[in-house]
């Protein structure tokens, strides 16, 4: 019920890509090893085959609202 599919990406103010799931929430999604591996996020073709991938949104969990662009926490 909280994973949620990726609908599309976008970049915050930090240059960090954010993915925007299917219920309205804002994810980021760093490749920042070694504490998080994410090599897709660093490519466009990487992000593109990505979509349709299903992430936990823990602010589903939470009940928050759905985000806008400007919100990326």
């Amino acid at each position: 019920m909280f994973d949620q599919p990726i609908e599309g990406y976008h970049v915050d103010d930090e240059n960090h890509w954010v993915a925007r799931l299917a219920c309205g929430h804002f994810q980021h999604v760093r490749h920042d090893p070694p504490l998080v591996r994410r090599q897709w996020v660093t490519s466009e073709t990487g992000r593109d085959e990505m979509l349709g991938t299903r992430l936990r949104c823990k602010k589903c969990e939470q009940g928050d609202p759905p985000d806008h662009l400007g919100e990326t926490s």
